[in-house]
């Protein structure tokens, strides 16, 4: 391998392998700083002179000792920062099926990185402190410890912590014993005298140590610890599957843990589910969760210790149905982890699918719509992820499900590959096989993989090997090009008087695929459905089986009732001709549809996506909105229409004032009666779409400018804005109220979003106020906001929620964009190796619509090393060329229709 290959550090050499650490933390929340010391032991896979680990680069190391055969050997590490990684070289050499000991000391501080073992702080009551927690996923566990930071190198571990004596200190498994230690104990337990390592300033206080059961086989990545003065509630399940009883707890610091019950609750359900469904038993002796108000990611799934931000897991009444939905969702998606990650665990990062994908599908559809199914999770996948992973993959700078790591940036490409495909792609694809087989079968066949794979490390043939025995198919035919290429197709069908083509080619967001670009040819279900007299029909066997076309025999196929895709469950679109798709959208009007909720959803999208891509007209998607909108009553169909009108807005934002007025006039045909309609009034019994298409249709109103909606926002809002009283709004209707409320308000209705974000009721109304903030017309409010975001005053963690509001709003995008580029070099390092800096990449260039746009954000960052977010750039970038295309092909067809459909003069 050439030594100007960058991936040659990044995979450690496979000499040695842990099989056990026995790890002691120090953790000192006065200080900020961490010490500890690590018995690792290791054996010998080849016959080697050098040891080589991870350490991250502020990691102090002491002097290392390895023990072998009754001798031991003192040696200098050689710490290569950069790369991340330690050298031990030895005099004697050690042979391969030797068991050896590398005992180490080390130190760092307790940053505010949201990586490694990192800080954050509470405020209750007058009192202020700090405590800290551990983040390691994908590579930061070499921040905290010397390890071997690679997934498949399990270990076991036993821990403690040194720690104050009011505080409390939490890892993966229960606490076993505590007791007082004085300052010699603590030099002992340190090492700091046998590895001549300098003792920690204690400085006022008494100390107590905690000591940890040990934990089964774990990746690093998946180990934890934390320490505060942390509150708790707790409870337990029993397992169906050997009765034995579960203690679970909630974690938070003082001032939230009135907020905790819900998720508690959450974790007490879906857990005999999980195991139920499985055939596996949870296998910890308690499974608790943290709550932190610093976090990069919104959760973490590690083992016995789920950690995760106060926006996620923290619910009262007052934060809505949405804030209700997130908690259980998020809740149950790291549940799921614990036997997809955790027991079952990627062999590299190139598989992360194999854990994100399975969460995703796992525990926000299939176990979520078991204990809540008034949710109606499995329909509101479409929205949430299907679409979203056809949004990406529709790019040329996509990437495949199993993603190849290899070549210089791996390091910054694993970072980057926690995504929409990795996440939403990999868990449409699982829904879509799960249709193929049966989801019974399905999940039989999963159960055989984990049983098969229990603490071990597993690939993507694993899985298929599994459902291929549940199932008697071959998966791996049926699947691998989904998940091993890049893309998706879209399905052209034409119609005669008895039958139809179906051919394949592959989708981009430009709708000009090279013929390189359109070699894939992939297993596609076809899931005929077709309405007549005896009833309703799908055909699930049918399908494209790696054909590029298939004709259909199909009796009076012009003037029958079909669809392709029933239900919205492939991973595809579907183009049809302007006919047929007219005919569905009057089917879909009727009111006893044989076009159930998830078809109309996927004919809008598809109808929508197609015509921004240059497919179709987006004259064409115009009308089947006006066919359907007001009179389709699903929250999802609803949900569908808004995100695609307010993309034709977001596009066309530069457009001649006239058209865009149009535009938002015939948004408001669509919503503004439809709000008058359902009112601001919530009644006690109402269901939970009656809620959500509620709310859905009063933002999507308000969005557009409806004056009657925007009245009655400015009604509820002037209580807030003027003696801080929220009565009069909605906890559904939060944050479009404080929205709307501060884009068509003033600086007291700026300051009102302001006060609320200072002294929020739940993390739910800070969010909300974050969103709103950006929300302001004024220029000088859009400046305030952005020398408040960029001033260093707000969270880490929340500056993205800025830039949401900020990038979706037409006022505000280029100042942005030019502050985002004034301030690059700072907020590069202050967002170093957090997933975050991606997303801002994403939000704050990928809203252009033009070409001379893309090119002069193009010329900026040429400038720049972009390899921490090179991927999120280049999705970026091919958002605006292609909203560029979109825009210069259909601008006089919109304008066109507008003037035909009495919208514009």
């Amino acid at each position: 391998m050439s030594t100007t290959d960058e991936s040659q550090w990044f995979r450690l050499p496979t000499d040695v392998r842990p099989t056990h650490y026995d790890l002691t933390i120090l953790s000192d929340l006065e200080r900020l700083r961490f010490q500890g010391a690590a018995d690792i032991s290791l054996e010998v896979q080849h016959a080697t002179n050098k040891i080589v680990f991870n350490a991250g680069k502020a990691l102090e190391l002491s002097d290392v000792v390895v023990s072998y055969d009754g001798h031991s050997e003192q040696a200098s590490p050689a710490h290569d920062a950069q790369h991340e990684r330690v050298t031990v070289s030895l005099k004697k050499e050690l042979p391969k099926g030797a068991k050896v000991t590398l005992t180490a000391a080390f130190r760092g501080e307790i940053d505010d990185s949201m990586m490694g073992f990192y800080r954050s702080s509470w405020e209750h009551e007058g009192r202020k402190a700090n405590y800290a927690l551990t983040q390691f996923e994908p590579t930061s566990a070499r921040r905290a410890f010397p390890s071997w930071d690679e997934p498949e190198l399990k270990a076991t571990y036993t821990m403690r912590m040194i720690h104050r004596q009011d505080t409390t200190a939490l890892a993966n498994m229960p606490a076993e014993k505590e007791r007082a230690l004085d300052t010699q104990g603590i030099r002992e337990a340190l090492r700091v005298d046998a590895l001549h390592f300098a003792a920690p300033e204690l400085g006022e206080g008494s100390w107590k140590v905690t000591e940890f059961a040990t934990t089964p086989k774990v990746s690093t990545y998946l180990v934890a610890w934390g320490n505060g003065e942390f509150k708790y509630i707790e409870g337990s399940y029993t397992s169906p599957l050997t009765g034995r009883k579960v203690p679970m707890r909630v974690y938070t610091t003082p001032e939230y843990i009135h907020q905790a019950q819900f998720a508690l609750e959450v974790k007490e359900r879906i857990l005999p589910v999980y195991e139920k469904v499985f055939d596996v038993e949870y296998p910890l002796p308690k499974l608790d969760t943290l709550v932190a108000a610093d976090f990069d990611a919104g959760a973490m799934e590690n083992w016995g210790l789920i950690t995760g931000r106060t926006s996620i897991f923290l619910y009262d009444k007052k934060s809505g149905l949405a804030g209700k939905k997130l908690t259980a969702g998020v809740q149950s998606h790291e549940v799921a982890h614990m036997w997809f990650g955790d027991i079952a665990t990627l062999a590299w990062w190139d598989n992360l699918w194999l854990n994100e994908a399975f969460a995703t599908l796992m525990g926000e559809v299939i176990i979520l719509d078991r204990v809540f199914p008034e949710w109606k999770s499995a329909s509101q996948f479409i929205n949430d992820h299907l679409n979203r992973a056809l949004e990406l993959d529709a790019k040329r700078s996509s990437h495949p499900v199993e993603i190849p790591l290899k070549g210089d940036d791996v390091e910054h490409a694993i970072n980057q590959v926690f995504d929409a495909i990795s996440y939403s792609k990999g868990a449409s694809v699982l829904r879509m096989l799960s249709q193929v087989i049966g989801e019974e079968t399905f999940l039989k066949g999963v159960s055989l993989y984990l049983k098969k794979h229990l603490y071990g490390n597993t690939v993507t043939r694993d899985l298929w090997d599994g459902i291929s025995k549940a199932s008697g198919r071959d998966v791996d035919a049926i699947m691998s090009n989904w998940i091993l290429k890049q893309g998706f197709p879209v399905l052209t069908v034409t119609e005669d008087d008895d039958g139809l083509v179906v051919r394949q080619n592959r989708f981009l967001s430009t709708g000009d695929p090279s013929a390189e670009e359109d070699t894939t040819l992939w297993y596609v279900p076809l899931a005929l459905k077709q309405a007549g007299k005896s009833g309703v029909e799908v055909d699930y066997d049918l399908a494209l089986e790696g054909e590029r076309e298939k004709r259909i025999p199909l009796a009076n196929a012009k003037d029958a009732v079909w669809k392709l895709n029933a239900d919205t469950i492939g991973v595809y679109r579907v183009a049809y001709t302007p006919e047929r798709l007219a005919l569905l959208g009057k089917v879909a009007a009727q009111k006893d549809s044989p076009l159930t909720i998830e078809d109309r959803v996927g004919l809008v999208s598809d109808a929508w996506k197609l015509a921004q891509a240059n497919y179709t007209r987006t004259s064409s998607a115009l009308t089947l909105t006006k066919l359907l909108g007001g009179h389709d009553l699903s929250s999802l169909v609803n949900q569908a229409f808004s995100q695609n009108l307010a993309s034709l807005a977001s596009v066309w934002w530069e457009q001649p004032k006239e058209v865009r007025d149009a535009i938002n006039a015939f948004r408001a045909s669509i919503f503004g009666p439809l709000a008058r309609e359902l009112s601001f009034e919530f009644g006690e019994n109402d269901s939970t779409d009656l809620r959500e298409l509620r709310t859905t249709v009063i933002s999507a109103a308000a969005a557009a400018g409806d004056p009657w909606t925007v009245e009655q926002i400015m009604l509820r809002f002037a209580p807030l804005r003027d003696s801080s009283d929220d009565s009069q709004i909605h906890p559904d209707l939060l944050r479009t109220v404080l929205s709307q409320g501060v884009r068509h308000g003033g600086e007291a209705e700026y300051e009102t979003a302001f006060k609320v974000y200072d002294h929020p009721d739940t993390p739910a109304h800070k969010t909300s106020a974050m969103y709103a903030l950006g929300c302001a017309r004024d220029p000088k409010l859009i400046q305030r906001t952005l020398d408040f975001v960029f001033g260093g005053k707000v969270k880490t963690q929340d500056i993205m929620y800025f830039f949401v509001a900020l990038a979706s709003n037409v006022d505000a995008r280029r100042a942005l964009l030019e502050r985002f580029q004034k301030d690059f070099d700072h907020l590069v390092g202050r967002f170093e190796g957090n997933f975050s800096l991606a997303n801002l990449i994403r939000y704050s260039v990928s809203v252009f619509s033009s070409t001379r746009d893309a090119e002069e954000i193009e010329a900026f960052f040429a400038k720049q090393d972009t390899s921490k977010f090179s991927m999120s750039l280049a999705q970026s970038l091919d958002s605006v060329r292609a909203q560029a295309k979109w825009l210069e092909a259909d601008k006089e067809d919109v304008v066109a229709w507008l003037k035909e459909n009495q919208f514009l003069a």
